[in-house]
Formats: structure tokens, C-alpha cells, sequence
């Protein structure tokens, strides 16, 4: 993960902005604002940066260079796909994995959704090159990404969005 470097200016009144400078991120705030909202903001523009990166379609090279990349950093390089690919035929599981052949594929519906995201569905799936099954031993070798519970959550919360009713011509506001 790359430093983060928080700016407070006096002259910036309302507004938050966050934008990548060589191997950092720099958050630019209120002088004004507390430490608590910083933290908050600085989640905030994080996960934005990383969604504006990930709307770049990686194509299905560059992902199989990206399963390359975090199967060395989070399991040694142990996980080695022989092919990782983009399917539009998955439409209720983020990823598959088929160990025999080494393939993994993503569903189309990733696309867009922030890095970290797309990064656990990979790592999910190459934890599978070396542990089949959900069991224990599975889900502690997926431990090694640090984002686990968080993209989880993420994924959980797009399937419960799709669950929830359109009320044509609402904006968000809804009786409780």
C-alpha cells in the first residue's frame, strides 16, 4: 500500500480532494478539521481514487500480471494460475477457480467496482489453486490480504442494493 499524506490548508473551507503523486496518495483537507473526520475523509478518498482507477477495464492480461503480483505478495508465489480471464457468464459468483486446469475467472461485474475489491475476488481464487474448499484452512491463507473483510462487506452490500426495490422517480430519500 502506498503512504498517504495528509495536507491541511487554511484557505480550503468545505472541500476534500485526494490525488496520487508517484508511489503516495496526498488527501488535501480543512485546516479546520478534526483528527476523527480526517481519518474518515482520508477512507473516503481512498476508496474514490480507487474507484476511478478501476473503471480502466484491465484486460485479461493485465489481470493474470495482477494475479501474478498478489499470489507473490500474499502467498509467496505459490498460487499459480495458468490462466486468468474475464467471463460474462457469471451472473451469481464473483469469481470461479478450477485447480485442475489452473484457470480463474472473474465475472464482468467486477468491473468498475474499486481495486481492493477486484484484488480479493483474485486472491479468493488463487487461495483455491492451493486450498480447495471453504474450510478453515482456506479462509486462514485468504487471512494474508488485509482487505478481506472489508471487500466482503463491499460485495455484500452490492447483492443486498440489487435485492432492494426501484421506486421510480426516488433520489435516495425514502419514509422510515
Amino acid at each position: 500500500m502506498s503512504a498517504i499524506e495528509v495536507r491541511r490548508s487554511a484557505r480550503r473551507r468545505r472541500t476534500v480532494s485526494a490525488y496520487r503523486e508517484g508511489d503516495r496518495t496526498v488527501v488535501l483537507i480543512p485546516a479546520r478539521m478534526s483528527k476523527a473526520e480526517e481519518q474518515r475523509w482520508v477512507t473516503v478518498m481512498l476508496d474514490k481514487l480507487a474507484a476511478q482507477e478501476s473503471r480502466r477495464v484491465l484486460g485479461d492480461t493485465e489481470l493474470a500480471e495482477r494475479a501474478g503480483r498478489l499470489s507473490a505478495q500474499y502467498f509467496d508465489g505459490r498460487a499459480r494460475p495458468a490462466s486468468v480471464r474475464w467471463v460474462t457468464n457469471q451472473n451469481t459468483r464473483w469469481g470461479s477457480c478450477t485447480p485442475a486446469e489452473g484457470s480463474i475467472r472473474l465475472s464482468h461485474r467486477l468491473q468498475g467496482m474499486p481495486e481492493y475489491v477486484v484484488d480479493y475476488v483474485l486472491c479468493h481464487e488463487l487461495a483455491h489453486l492451493l486450498v480447495p474448499g471453504h474450510g478453515p484452512d482456506f479462509w486462514q491463507l485468504l487471512e494474508a490480504y488485509p482487505r478481506t473483510e472489508r471487500a466482503r462487506g463491499y460485495l455484500e452490500g452490492v447483492v443486498a442494493a440489487g435485492r432492494l426495490p426501484h421506486v421510480p422517480g426516488a433520489r435516495g430519500e425514502h419514509d422510515a
